[in-house]
């Protein structure tokens, strides 16, 4: 199932399913692979998202009816699987660094032990990418973990925090203010300017834990 609707004089929006499951992101990900290498005219930007596509195009150039028509004729092999690159996390849950980790213990009842457990196990399908440059919306959290955000954002989270809202998990890529629930921090770089990203849409997160010392010292050699 996909329409597409008017959004704004300038864009417009491809609306998939709205719920967020893998067939949906890999209908997603098939038309934004083809929108990139297509000939279509007068397109400035695409941006995918859980169930959407956004587009913003140039009105002198071309026009949403004109847009329309050609995405709907868009054909795409529904059956072609996605490929998914698997990468490998390293965080560290120690209370110094998972700021809010006792809080989400006691709120649901487990030790951080659990918690641990909980988070590293599933393989997390990068969704989309937004809010900030490189931050990953991450599906496949454990139902345990569902967490709301904090009623008051912090004005400052570090760069590497991850962290939980509502049924997603991420990592912060920047020193940044925000509202998510930070069980732990990463020494990786998520995010580097000039840099090859280090993860795109449609690629798997695995988190392994790691204890305080090893975070220290891979943050060290970074």
């Amino acid at each position: 199932m996909m329409e597409v609707k008017r959004f704004g004089e300038k864009s417009l929006i491809i609306q998939f399913e709205n719920i967020i499951s893998i067939p949906v992101h890999q209908q997603v990900k098939n038309y934004y692979k083809y929108l990139l290498q297509s000939s279509m005219e007068g397109i400035k930007s695409i941006s995918p998202a859980y169930n959407s596509i956004t587009l913003i195009y140039d009105p002198f150039v071309t026009s949403f009816d004109k847009l329309k028509l050609e995405i709907e004729n868009i054909e795409i092999d529904g059956d072609k699987e996605l490929e998914q690159k698997v990468i490998e996390i390293p965080v560290c849950y120690a209370t110094s660094l998972g700021l809010d980790i006792e809080e989400v213990a006691q709120s649901k009842n487990i030790s951080i032990d659990e918690i641990i457990h909980l988070h590293t196990a599933p393989h997390y399908t990068v969704y989309m990418l937004g809010f900030s440059p490189g931050f990953m919306y991450l599906g496949g959290l454990d139902p345990q973990l569902f967490t709301p955000r904090k009623k008051t954002p912090r004005l400052q989270i570090p760069a590497g925090a991850v962290g939980l809202a509502d049924q997603q998990t991420g990592i912060y890529p920047s020193a940044t203010p925000g509202g998510w629930q930070i069980i732990g921090q990463t020494p990786v770089p998520i995010f580097q300017v000039n840099e090859k990203p280090l993860v795109r849409m449609g690629d798997q997160i695995k988190f392994k834990s790691i204890d305080l010392d090893t975070f220290h010292q891979l943050k060290n050699t970074k």
